[in-house]
């Protein structure tokens, strides 16, 4: 009888143990007892069913295919935005290819998401960078032709439009400030054209530097993201988009990073309402303030700020009267550390907005008020400097200290900075791009413009010059251009 009984007792706790698991686990639980604290300080954790969740956001969600027609120039190292995944581009038409100087239509996917009703819809600059077509596609299959309202290379970010678009679910922005290390997120896109796939994991590092940009602030991930995620959103678990998919290292497994944002927000208005980018510059050089180079100027050897090193004349940080081996400790009422959190700062603020800059000045903390001015973009400073050159169709300019200061060039490096190529023409043919920098021609070591041009000026009509190009991260690259 007493064993009857034991066993009995045994059996109903088992059943009770089983069910708890599956409590635990398996089902949802009343939100005060998710991920809550023991008493003896351990934490419970419960696994989220992310069906509702994807089922919300998923119409919001877009396919884009591109058609670009391009020439091959010869073996071309794409910038790290045109094809983050590799140096090839994996989602190319492999029966389009044609030799050097053919035309060819290469066929490339991405994502993208929709974020209000009158169709505007948020993806990467690479995703639609000069696309003769845009299609996108809904989850409900309804296809639609896009337009390009406006595009920002530097920070990756392009905005598209559909028009006659009914019924749209475009999807609510979030808080990327507010989202922790260690918190669930879901990546919905179109991974080797596989629409609407849904991917989980969590932030694994905010503010990653990864060589891509002037503005690297990436969050990283290891939801799986893959070539045609681009331009897809992240998301938290509210359903918010904290950050646009974009990048992933080739050799790695489960690292993918997203634009937060906050840093995309007022890009995305600007794009909206202006169809560019116009960026705060105060007219500073600058570099980290190190322990050592806090203890050299008498300051506290844990101080954070932004060392400046060289105050351009004329622009706004002269005027406030900011001076070298000032020390920047905050700007507009926001602490900065690091170079790249003053510029960034900086960056995003409105043109002529008067921001106050607190300094230290050989220990004593003083606040300046500056006036932003823009920043100038390559194609505007190299504009009085040189001459389009009307050869092969570049507009060019020198590249001196002060360039190479104010864009975030090397003071050392020596070259032609290419500020702009004419679309259709034989160095866009070549392959040249905004940004890159003309070491050589024909072996030859230029220094200058008039120095590229004495020595593209060489080469007999209808024959090709060889141009080592340094670009970006990606380093050397050899292109054919044809006089």
């Amino acid at each position: 009888m007493e064993s009857r009984l034991f066993k009995k007792l045994y059996a109903a706790a088992a059943v009770l143990v089983l069910a708890g698991f599956i409590w635990g686990y398996g089902m949802e639980t009343p939100s005060e007892a998710k991920n809550a604290a023991a008493s003896d300080g351990t934490y419970q954790m419960v696994l989220p069913n992310f069906s509702a969740l994807a089922k919300q956001v998923q119409p919001g969600v877009v396919n884009i295919r591109t058609v670009k027609t391009t020439k091959e120039g010869g073996p071309v190292f794409r910038h790290f935005f045109g094809n983050p995944f590799g140096n090839r581009d994996p989602n190319r038409d492999p029966f389009s290819e044609g030799g050097p100087g053919r035309e060819f239509k290469q066929r490339s996917l991405g994502s993208g998401f929709v974020i209000d009703k009158e169709g505007f819809i948020v993806t990467n600059n690479h995703v639609v960078e000069n696309a003769d077509q845009i299609k996108v596609r809904l989850t409900d299959d309804r296809e639609f032709d896009a337009k390009i309202i406006g595009r920002d290379p530097k920070t990756d970010l392009a905005l598209i439009k559909i028009d006659d678009g009914k019924d749209l679910s475009p999807l609510k922005m979030g808080d990327s400030e507010k989202l922790e290390v260690g918190s669930w997120v879901l990546a919905v896109g179109s991974p080797f054209g596989l629409e609407q796939t849904v991917t989980a994991g969590i932030v694994s590092a905010k503010g990653r530097f990864i060589g891509a940009g002037p503005y690297d602030d990436f969050i990283q991930t290891d939801a799986s993201i893959n070539p045609g995620n681009s331009g897809g959103p992240l998301l938290n678990m509210n359903g918010e988009v904290i950050g646009i998919n974009t990048a992933i290292i080739a050799q790695g497994q489960g690292i993918g990073f997203a634009i937060p944002v906050n840093l995309a927000q007022n890009i995305i208005t600007q794009l909206k309402e202006h169809g560019s980018v116009t960026r705060g510059w105060m007219g500073v050089g600058i570099q980290d303030l190190t322990p050592e180079l806090a203890q050299y100027y008498g300051l506290n050897k844990d101080q954070k700020g932004v060392l400046v090193t060289q105050v351009f004349p004329g622009d706004p940080a002269e005027k406030a009267g900011i001076k070298v081996k000032d020390v920047i400790i905050a700007v507009d009422g926001k602490p900065v550390g690091t170079g790249r959190e003053l510029s960034s700062a900086v960056a995003g603020m409105a043109v002529g907005k008067e921001v106050p800059v607190k300094i230290l000045r050989e220990g004593k903390e003083q606040t300046a008020k500056v006036q932003l001015a823009e920043r100038k973009d390559t194609e505007q400073a190299a504009k009085g400097q040189a001459p389009e050159t009307e050869e092969f169709g570049i507009r060019a300019a020198d590249l001196n200290p002060e360039t190479a200061r104010r864009f975030g060039i090397d003071e050392n490096e020596k070259g032609v900075l290419v500020a702009a190529v004419k679309p259709g023409s034989k160095a866009d043919q070549a392959g040249l791009q905004q940004g890159d920098i003309v070491k050589e021609v024909n072996r030859v070591a230029i220094q200058s413009v008039n120095e590229m041009k004495a020595e593209f000026g060489k080469t007999k009509s209808g024959d090709a010059a060889s141009f080592l190009v340094k670009r970006g991260t990606s380093g050397f690259v050899v292109l054919k251009v044809t006089k």
